[in-house]
Parts: structure tokens; C-alpha cells; sequence
């Protein structure tokens, strides 16, 4: 097509028939490359006992994760209610930002709000883009700062091949993840949220007198199914992840960039029913989550979690919501995260669900300043020399990072890391920030880190850029 096309252009004597046919060129090789990830399909089967891998293809290839984003929403979500720093029945206010996102949503106003339990169940549910970008805002003070706290989250979780850059999964190119590392998220939030965990097996939810239904065509169909997540856009193709239980044996598979909904869940089912039987009867419900990371040999259990959930920065949420927020174009919202509109599928049948109480609330008038004092910290730390203790290597990505400060205060090395984010954005645009504890005389320090540097000289080479910038650093590998 693109050849017949070019040959067009070169028979061509009008030179506005030719910027013509070359647009349209254009748009072809835009579709390919969009279109080139999806075509690649992924899948990964985790033994969720023992973390043994009993089926891959791909696994560690980079795909668009498109709402399985909204996973790690979730986890920071439960990470919050588990501290005590929100609870079900929170207000989340939605945002000009918010309430402009593009399909599949709730539908809130600007400045109306929901309660936490709501907007968990329209993301489990419904996918709502709008809902998670509400949270977003509300953990994370902006969506921007959230999505580096989701990726800070993920490389604590041993995610190395992901990058977040916003709460629902709309299209964003830099936005990126593997199955692999979708399994070890589908494993974290089971094990280390328990309390929560059963939102994923909701089907359905009442918002209002409105019935809302789930895209997770498998509950209810495939037993033992109970959660997670599933996914969709036309650059992804469509994802799922899922976690199933038959007792004694417990999985996590994930299937990305399907061709249809229904190819993609026959395929997830395909990798049950063959792998179920291999699981092992053996283990602790608790072993991936909560492993000893000193020995070895139980690879996979060993790396994909750390023994606790990772630590993320203790602010106190602020909820923000202005007039100036940016509003999603329509180019956005042709794209969206759609599964309904995707294709036809045939209904499940509906589990009764408990009524949830919405709540429509002015958005508090917070000024961008108040934001800003929220999650600024104190100054940051002198710049660490080489010379440094071992690390707890359970909880930091492998490969090489660049290490910028090193403090007691977590904050303050959260608080470094966003500044030289700013400061250097594009050399560090593709590295993700991290903060990692460690011991030292009975104190424990943070290090603040870019991880995401395939080799030494990757990490050398944005150091002395950064150097450029009068920041001071040096490459490390974990």
C-alpha cells in the first residue's frame, strides 16, 4: 500500500496531489507503528504460591499496559486506606481534568465527587478513566506527580520494564509495561491488600439508580476466577490479567494485545485449564508477597515482591480541583479506553451487588500554592559521595541507576528526585525515580535514584549530563 502509494507521488504533477497522497501515506505508516506492539501478543502464567513461571511468550517484551494502568491506581489507592490516610468513604472530587476524560467513564461534573468506594468500583467495574484520574489527583496532589509515584512504586515492586505517565492508561507513547510485570502487580495487590482484594470480583455496582456492569468477561464463567483487570485500546490490542483460585492451587496469567475481546479470553482461559494442574498444592498463601529475600533460590518468589508493600511518600492527600485544569481533545477520546464500544460481546450474568451511596459535593477552592506547600519538602540533601553501605536489594530494580542524594527523610529524597525531574526532563525521560531505605549506624537513610539504564554506559553517560546541569550524581548498578 505505502509503495503503491509513494509510486502515486512520484507520477505526480500537482504538487498539492502529492503533500495529499503522502498525508495519507503517512497516516498507514502511523497505523503500522501504533498497531506494530498489538500485533505482537504477550502472555505470562505465574505460579501465585511459589512465583515459578509455567508458561511465557514475550513476557518481558514492552507493551501498552492501556487500563491494566489502572492497577497500580488501585494499589497506591489500598496503600492509602491500609494507612489510614483515606477511608471508603472519602470524597473524591473530580477535576475539570478529570471529568473531561475520554470514554469509558463515570460521568461526574466538574467539582461534583464520589467516595472512594465508588470510584474503586467504577474502575473494576466500569474501567472509568475519569474516576482514576480523579484519584490520581487526589493522592498525588496532580496527575503528573501521581504517575511518578506509580512508577517509583513499580520499580519498588521489582517492575523494571514499566513507566507510568497517567492513572487510567489512555494513549500516552511513553506509557509502557510488560506481562511479566503485570503478573507481579496482580500478585502484590492480592498479597499485600487481602482486605481489599475482593473489589476485583465485583461484577457489578449500583451508582445511583443506574446498574453498572463489569468488562471482565471471565468471572462467573471460568471457575475460580476472581479479579483482575482488563484492557483496552486500539494500540494495545486487548489485555487482561487475571487471578484464579481452585483451593489448594492459586495462578496469575496475563494475555496481552489480542485481537478481540473474545480471542483474548478464550486464550486466557486456554492457559488456565492447561496450567491450573501444574500449580503447586504446596506453600503459604502469603510466600510471593512475604518471601525471605536471603535466599535465592526460589527465584521468581523471591524478586517479583519485596517483603512488605513499598513504601510511597507519607504526605497527606490534597484534593485539587481548578477552572484552569487541562481538558482532554477529541483526538484523545477517539482513541479512548473503550472496551464496550471495541466490539460486541455477549452479557454476563449479574451478581447482586450492594448499593454504594454517591456524594456530590463542592470541589474546595485549593490554591495552586497550598498544593505546593503540601508536597514540598525541605531542602534537599547534599549530594551523597560513593562510598555507601549495601542495599536491600529485595526492594530496588536491578540493571544501573544514577543515584542524585542520599537523606534520612524519605521526603526529602522524594523531594530531590522531582526537582532534578524538572530541572533535567529530557535526559531523564525515560528513567524512573526511586527512593530505596538503608542502614547505616543504626539510622536509615534514603537514596534517591533514576533507575531504567539498560548499561553502565547508559547511566555514566545521563550522569555527566546531569553533571552539565550542576547536579551532582554518580551511576550505580543494583
Amino acid at each position: 500500500m505505502r509503495k503503491a502509494l509513494l509510486g502515486i507521488v512520484s507520477k505526480s504533477t500537482s504538487p498539492l496531489k502529492a503533500m495529499m497522497v503522502l498525508a495519507l501515506a503517512m497516516t498507514f505508516v502511523c497505523a503500522d507503528v501504533a498497531s506494530s506492539l498489538a500485533a505482537r501478543q504477550a502472555a505470562i502464567v505465574v505460579d501465585a504460591k511459589t512465583g515459578k513461571v509455567l508458561y511465557s511468550a514475550d513476557a518481558n517484551g514492552r507493551r501498552y499496559p492501556a487500563s491494566l494502568t489502572k492497577m497500580m491506581t488501585l494499589y497506591l489507592t489500598f496503600e492509602a486506606m491500609a494507612k489510614g490516610k483515606i477511608s471508603r468513604n472519602t470524597p473524591v472530587v473530580f477535576s475539570a481534568k478529570a471529568s473531561a476524560e475520554a470514554p469509558t467513564k463515570l460521568g461526574v461534573k466538574p467539582g461534583g465527587s464520589v467516595s472512594v468506594e465508588t470510584a474503586i468500583l467504577s474502575i473494576v467495574t466500569k474501567s472509568a478513566n475519569d474516576s482514576a484520574t480523579a484519584l490520581g489527583e487526589m493522592l498525588g496532589g496532580d496527575e503528573p506527580t501521581f504517575a511518578r509515584m506509580m512508577t517509583a512504586k513499580a520499580r519498588a515492586l521489582g517492575m523494571n520494564g514499566t513507566v507510568f505517565r497517567n492513572a487510567n492508561g489512555l494513549p500516552d507513547p511513553g506509557q509502557f509495561t510488560t506481562a511479566r510485570d503485570m503478573a507481579t502487580l496482580g500478585i502484590a495487590l492480592r498479597e499485600h491488600f487481602p482486605q481489599y482484594y475482593g473489589y476485583f470480583s465485583q461484577r457489578s455496582f449500583l451508582y445511583g439508580r443506574q446498574r453498572i456492569n463489569g468488562h471482565n468477561r471471565l468471572l462467573g464463567r471460568i471457575k475460580g476466577v476472581d479479579g483482575i483487570k482488563t484492557g483496552y485500546t486500539r494500540a494495545s490490542g486487548f489485555n487482561l490479567v487475571s487471578s484464579v483460585s481452585d483451593g489448594n492451587r492459586r495462578l496469575v496469567a496475563v494475555v496481552m494485545g489480542g485481537t478481540s475481546g473474545g480471542s483474548r479470553d478464550n486464550q486466557m482461559a486456554s492457559l488456565i485449564n492447561t496450567y491450573m494442574p501444574r500449580a503447586s498444592t504446596r506453600g503459604g498463601g502469603d510466600l510471593v508477597a512475604k518471601a525471605d529475600s536471603s535466599n535465592p533460590v526460589k527465584a521468581l518468589a523471591k524478586v517479583l515482591l519485596p517483603k512488605h508493600d513499598a513504601p510511597t511518600p507519607d504526605d497527606k492527600p490534597v484534593t485539587v480541583a481548578s477552572a484552569d485544569d487541562s481538558v482532554a481533545d477529541d483526538a484523545t477520546a477517539a482513541q479512548g479506553d473503550d472496551e464496550e464500544s471495541a466490539e460486541a460481546e455477549a452479557p454476563t450474568l449479574v451478581a447482586p451487588a450492594k448499593k454504594v451511596k454517591t456524594v456530590i459535593v463542592s470541589a474546595p477552592k485549593v490554591a495552586t500554592a497550598q498544593v505546593v506547600a503540601a508536597y514540598a519538602e525541605p531542602a534537599p540533601a547534599a549530594a551523597p559521595t560513593p562510598t555507601v553501605d549495601p542495599v536491600n536489594t529485595a526492594s530496588v530494580p536491578s540493571g544501573w541507576a544514577i543515584q542524585v542524594a542520599s537523606s534520612q527523610k524519605q521526603s526529602e529524597a522524594q523531594a530531590v528526585l522531582d526537582k532534578t525531574s524538572k530541572q533535567a526532563p529530557k535526559v531523564l525521560a525515560d528513567a524512573s525515580g526511586f527512593t530505596v531505605a538503608f542502614d547505616k549506624d543504626g539510622v536509615t537513610y534514603y537514596r534517591a535514584r533514576f533507575g531504567g539504564f539498560g548499561s553502565k554506559d547508559a547511566a555514566w553517560k545521563a550522569c555527566t549530563a546531569l553533571k552539565k546541569k550542576k547536579i551532582e550524581c554518580y551511576a550505580v548498578q543494583q
